[in-house]
């Protein structure tokens, strides 16, 4: 998990959607999480620096954890299916939260984070339990939301599918944006929310139902 956790957060860097020592990434643990360090940039973060912590903030090591680590925590508490978390600046997502703006189902895709909206958190200051809070709030029920002024968070089952998620949000972001510069976006209504939700239900690949010559 260490070698994944470090290709995910160098991943994100190289795909623009973090830049200097901005965001970080964590996975849950027997114990608690592994989480990137503070400070740490995605050309610099390696396997060995990623760090053993608890949800209270006991951890091991020289290397101090990433500031937000309560946000990552609460959010592990609240959702056991949570169990990769991915935070980032990334360029869309921050204009959206900084409007103080969720995403709603202009898209039906939008509804892959769990519900009929991307939520956004209320302004916090980072790195502090009232931030883990209102994190955890605006995530209830959904695997993503964005903060207000300061980016996004989602989770996922496992690191790849934790990038995919961050790039569609980002992706989700970015046209709400181009469609809000163009006028008035038409969102969906709710019967075609109730249809694209059956129609997720059987996207992707099913497991066969026996093996194939």
């Amino acid at each position: 998990m260490r070698h994944h956790l470090a290709t995910l957060y160098r991943e994100l860097g190289l795909r623009g959607m973090n830049q200097a020592a901005s965001g970080n990434v964590s996975a849950r643990t027997r114990r608690g999480m592994l989480i990137t360090p503070t400070g740490v940039t995605a050309d610099g973060v390696a396997p060995k620096s990623l760090v053993a912590m608890d949800f209270d903030g006991r951890h091991a090591g020289r290397l101090r954890p990433s500031s937000e680590w309560e946000m990552h925590a609460a959010i592990y508490r609240a959702d056991p299916a949570a169990r990769v978390i991915v935070h980032t600046h990334s360029d869309a997502a921050t204009a959206l939260a900084c409007l103080g703006l969720g995403l709603p189902a202009f898209h039906y895709s939008v509804l892959a984070f769990g519900g009929a909206e991307v939520r956004v958190a209320p302004y916090v200051t980072f790195g502090t339990p009232a931030l883990a809070a209102a994190a955890a709030a605006a995530m209830s029920g959904r695997s993503a939301c964005l903060l207000a002024n300061h980016g996004m968070i989602c989770h996922a089952a496992t690191p790849g599918a934790a990038l995919q998620a961050a790039l569609l949000l980002e992706a989700l972001c970015r046209q709400y944006l181009m469609a809000l510069s163009a006028g008035v976006p038409r969102l969906l209504a709710a019967d075609e929310i109730a249809a694209a939700r059956a129609r997720f239900a059987s996207y992707g690949q099913q497991p066969a139902l026996h093996d194939e010559e």
